[in-house]
């Protein structure tokens, strides 16, 4: 499967016509947290490291619902494929119900958790405010995130990516500015850069609502509620939640162990992880391809199509995983210092990123299988194999913690899960389970 992306491809236009705009929507996305990351950085340590916990609280809650956006890319895809434009609108605007609802149910479910999700990373009592006081302010823009997902994967399932770029621009925009106004100018503290992040997220969901709308009167498709359509979205997206949830339970562990081995190693953990994620987001910009490519594909019956466009995104995901490795061993020894002026935590973090660096051919390869799979509607092979993955990382967490490795152990572990990741998708993507073909699976 595996070649040279510097050679002509047929594929090569439609990859690049999705997945260059994709690559930015989905940079912006930890820009949010990086932006965070370096202005409440400079207000202390104990700031950052509760930006650390609280993010990783919220992006749990999040992710979990990742689903909204690559279930939805999926079955919009097909039925794009297959010709019916309608149909695919109507489950694109199922899926932004379903996103309505559980936001709405995610703040009055998680506001009186908010201390125990905070208690569970094990940081220090100093920490645990900072993270408390943020969370609760992000909660309230959950719904508004929730929608940000599902309008996403509406138009990415149409192979439109561009519009989801301007629309993350402008929020990340929105975004630098609320946070500097608020933190910066009006010493709104940890608290202000929350409110910033919350307005943004529900700005971009109002734009992506008018979008939809505006489709959906042009193709005749109805918005009102479908119960009988939500609960379908739902019921499509429960193998996608038990994939992300099996490795959001990595990155909570990560994290937990992190804030427990000291404040200076959850602060280089935090920004060492957002560098990770803002990596990750980037080469997911050729699995959202992917998600979209195979989708379309598959819904049109053209297996040959479908497998001549995953060998080739492969290759870019190979490619583009050691470019980006190659790059952060290049501004290593600058980086440090864009988010904090603790020599401890400089020394922690400079370590951290030659791991960072080395797994990024790897989660190449990984994220774009794990991309095709999902355009191909494979989730419960997803949860299965995420939940394999997930066991074989948590015990090499622990040994490494036990043994006293530090960070460079946790790091080393995260490896570990995603070796484990790169065998059990490999194996799907070489078989023929995956390629059913038509409008639904």
């Amino acid at each position: 499967m595996v070649g040279s992306p510097l050679r002509a491809n047929p594929h090569d236009r439609e990859i690049l016509r999705l997945a260059v705009p994709a690559f930015g929507a989905l940079v912006a996305e930890p820009l949010f947290l990086l932006t965070d990351s370096a202005i409440i950085g400079h207000l202390g340590t104990a700031q950052l490291g509760g930006l650390g916990v609280a993010g990783q609280a919220l992006a749990t809650l999040v992710y979990l619902c990742v689903f909204l956006a690559y279930g939805t890319t999926a079955g919009v895809a097909r039925q794009m494929g297959a010709g019916d434009l309608k149909a695919a609108i109507r489950q694109g605007i199922d899926g932004m119900w379903l996103a309505v609802v559980i936001g709405v149910a995610l703040i009055v479910a998680g506001w009186p958790l908010v201390p125990w999700l905070v208690d569970m990373f094990g940081s220090s009592p100093s920490v645990d405010a900072y993270a408390q006081t943020y969370l609760k302010v992000s909660l309230l823009g959950i719904p508004g995130m929730l929608l940000v997902l599902a309008g996403t994967g509406v138009l990415r399932g149409l192979q439109d990516t561009r519009t989801p770029l301007l629309v993350s621009i402008g929020g990340f925009g929105a975004n630098l500015v609320l946070n500097v106004v608020f933190v910066l100018v009006l010493d709104w503290g940890i608290a202000g850069s929350a409110w910033g992040t919350v307005i943004a997220q529900t700005a971009m969901a109002a734009v992506y609502i008018a979008m939809v709308l505006r489709a959906a009167r042009r193709h005749g498709a109805p918005v009102r509620p479908d119960l009988a359509g939500v609960r379908t979205a739902a019921t499509a997206g429960a193998h996608l939640l038990l994939r992300t949830a099996a490795m959001r339970v990595v990155l909570i562990v990560g994290t937990s162990i992190a804030a427990r081995m000291g404040d200076p190693e959850i602060a280089a953990y935090q920004v060492g992880f957002q560098i990770w994620n803002l990596l990750v987001f980037a080469l997911d910009a050729i699995a959202i391809a992917g998600q979209a490519i195979t989708g379309r594909y598959l819904g049109a019956s053209d297996v040959r199509g479908t497998r001549a466009a995953t060998r080739r995104m492969i290759q870019w995901g190979i490619a583009c995983g050691i470019v980006f490795g190659v790059g952060i061993l290049v501004v290593r020894p600058w980086l440090p210092d864009l988010f904090t002026t603790d020599d401890q935590v400089r020394s922690l973090l400079l370590g951290s990123l030659i791991l960072v660096a080395l797994l990024q051919p790897i989660a190449g390869v990984v994220f774009v299988l794990d991309g095709i799979l999902i355009g191909a509607g494979d989730g419960p092979y997803l949860a299965i194999t995420s939940l394999v993955a997930t066991l074989a990382f948590l015990p090499a967490a622990l040994l490494a913690y036990g043994a006293g490795a530090g960070l460079l152990g946790l790091w080393a572990a995260i490896g570990v899960w995603m070796v484990a990741r790169l065998i059990t998708l490999g194996h799907r993507a070489r078989g023929e389970a995956w390629l059913v073909t038509g409008a639904t699976r």
